[in-house]
């Protein structure tokens, strides 16, 4: 007998329904921000320490979102989030808007709002799980990276479009207006209070969690990596991507490569509900690799194609790679312990990026940006196939049901 759909649970369409609206409108937010923040005067390193100020601020919150996660009703974190980013995010674009931005105020609001996103982010990737049966699970991971990344690519490329024919604030404007509609799809969640940790000292609660990472090889080698990769590649993206792009074909064509980085989410999305290896981590570090040839396009310059072929090039392996990833960590995590676990896999992702972002202006001045772009895509590309060495890496396959699943409610 074939397995029902995951779109068949009302639950999972109104999580992936509130992921997806809202990551349409946040796509557009480091577009916006980029350009506010050059419209403003402000410098590469400027511009780095604003988005390291949103980075710094997830990696202080997230590890303490991961225990909310576990011990209250994850909808209602997602929830509570979601309509308190619509208000800040209400109250940047009426700033900029009204013609009173300033740099410092750019950098305020994104430590509010990366605080408001690291509470709520471990919970909603532990939600998945919740919304849909066991079988259902392999495809309602890949189903979810779908939506969301399609939403991204739409609002990267709506976003330049947006910024280049008006303003950046009308840009963050409608970015609050989708986190308030994505608070709305997530009140009307009705799974049962998933959570089952108990009423410890967060600090006790986090080594818990700890110990869950490190009982795993696979998922504490795989953590560290990262920590590499967003050290080297953040910059990349955040800082010197808008500049180097927007310099030679203007701040539209910047837009429109992390649109192409999108549609190679979609698309290695896609793949991913075809290809299903049995190892999980031996695939995904592979494509993994594929994520140098955006920082090597953008380096060897020339036409405006490459850069956009390599950013979609980044965008499949990126995307086959995180499906693999995410399905590892739900086959192999209990339930009492997904939302910290997702809450050290994220810091993996967010701990050394604020300092990445900070130094990428000044690294870059010294060593020549494009000599730079290509370090970076050694490190992240070798870095990737490094982690074949590990024999956990390469073993961890594929099981037929995870640790533990909530029966769903489905209409």
């Amino acid at each position: 007998m074939s397995v029902p759909s995951p779109l068949r649970s009302h639950d999972f369409r109104m999580l992936v329904g509130g992921v997806a609206v809202s990551g349409l409108g946040s796509a557009m937010t480091p577009v916006a921000l980029a350009f506010a923040v050059l419209h403003l005067g402000g410098t590469a390193t400027e511009l780095g320490l604003v988005v390291a100020a949103f980075a710094g601020a997830e990696v202080v919150t997230i590890l303490y979102g991961g225990v909310l996660g576990d011990r209250l009703p994850r909808q209602l974190l997602m929830q509570g989030s979601s309509a308190a980013t619509a208000v800040s995010q209400a109250a940047c674009a009426v700033v900029l808007l009204s013609g009173h931005g300033s740099i410092a105020f750019l950098t305020a609001i994104g430590v509010v709002n990366g605080c408001l996103g690291a509470l709520a982010q471990p919970a909603s990737n532990a939600m998945t799980r919740a919304t849909v049966t066991a079988e259902q699970l392999p495809r309602a991971v890949v189903l979810r990276a779908l939506a969301n990344q399609t939403a991204y690519a739409v609002g990267f490329a709506v976003g330049g479009i947006i910024v280049a024919a008006s303003s950046p604030g009308w840009a963050i404007a409608v970015d609050a207006a989708t986190y308030a509609v994505a608070a709305v799809l997530f009140a009307m969640i009705r799974v049962p209070n998933v959570a089952t940790a108990g009423r410890e000292r967060m600090l006790s609660e986090l080594a818990d969690g700890a110990r869950e990472v490190l009982r795993h090889s696979w998922l504490w080698l795989l953590i560290g990596q990262a920590l590499l990769y967003h050290l080297c590649y953040g910059g990349v993206q955040g800082v010197l991507g808008p500049i180097v792009v927007g310099d030679a074909w203007g701040e539209q064509a910047w837009g429109w490569a992390l649109s192409a980085l999108m549609i190679g989410f979609v698309a290695g999305g896609f793949v991913a509900l075809r290809w299903q290896p049995r190892h999980l981590l031996r695939w995904g570090v592979l494509m993994l690799s594929l994520t140098a040839a955006f920082p090597i396009a953008m380096a060897l310059g020339g036409s405006l194609w490459p850069v956009l072929l390599g950013a979609f090039a980044h965008g499949v392996g990126l995307q086959l790679f995180s499906v693999q990833w995410d399905l590892a960590i739900q086959q192999n995590i209990a339930e009492d312990m997904l939302a910290r676990v997702y809450s050290f896999d994220l810091v993996g992702s967010f701990v050394c990026r604020p300092l990445g972002l900070a130094l990428t202006g000044p690294v870059a001045a010294l060593v020549g940006v494009d000599r730079w772009l290509l370090v970076v895509a050694a490190v992240i590309g070798l870095s990737s196939l490094a982690a074949l060495a590990a024999p956990s890496v390469r073993a961890l396959t594929r099981r037929p049901a995870p640790v533990s699943a909530a029966e769903p409610a489905t209409v």
